[in-house]
């Protein structure tokens, strides 16, 4: 049976690692800087995962023996089996999470691939509001705010991505409440959640900001 172990940021730095050897491979032919390059890939990888069985390791660091495409291609399929999903979810459990909102708008979620997201996220056109959901600490945590287009490109603070930015702004509970006194963070993030999921490597500013928001 294949226990699944690699979750999508992980997967995501296997990729990342596996296409710029690739690309090494392809433009450099001096075999020290080959080996050099082949080794801190491996590293890189190995170093996403804070604890692995000597199997899985030796699954991981199977990459110092690809030399064409085919091979890469080969190695990453062979991780398929082995991803863990984005925890089930239902339609009423994200309800729960934003009661404030009476016309919660769910994506669908037999579409969604859980395999590839880190976090489900999904924006209200009608309300220009986005909203996240987010599994921490063995529980789902749901934040929502508004997201703004910034018609500019820069990175994303979830993925560090150059792309297509918005601006996500999030209320927070004020240090001192009152009805005049209103508090909130705000970062910029991709425009496109689908491809910031693609692209993550590391789920440490994401899990920041869903904790600062959370206050």
């Amino acid at each position: 049976m294949s226990t699944p172990f690699i979750r999508n940021h992980q997967y995501n730095v296997i990729k990342k690692q596996s296409e710029f050897l690739l690309k090494t491979l392809r433009s450099v032919a001096d075999r020290g800087v080959l080996e050099t390059v082949r080794y801190s890939a491996v590293t890189n990888i190995v170093e996403a995962f804070p604890v692995v069985t000597e199997e899985q390791r030796r699954m991981l660091e199977s990459i110092l023996a690809c030399e064409t495409a085919y091979d890469f291609q080969s190695y990453l399929s062979g991780f398929e089996r082995y991803l863990e999903p984005f925890p089930a979810i239902t339609e009423k459990q994200i309800q729960k999470l934003f009661p404030k909102s009476k016309k919660l708008k769910i994506p669908d979620l037999p579409s969604v691939d859980f395999r590839y997201i880190t976090y489900l996220s999904w924006v209200d056109i009608a309300t220009s509001r986005l909203f996240i959901v987010y599994p921490l600490e063995g529980q789902f945590v749901g934040i929502e705010g508004r997201i703004t287009p910034t018609n500019k490109k820069g990175y994303c603070m979830f993925c560090n991505r150059h792309q297509e930015l918005a601006f996500f702004s999030v209320r927070t509970k004020p240090s001192h409440p009152s009805p005049d006194n209103i508090s909130a963070i705000g970062q910029y993030v991709c425009m496109d959640n689908q491809a910031c999921n693609q692209s993550i490597t590391d789920t440490e500013q994401l899990e920041k900001f869903i904790l600062h928001a959370r206050k």
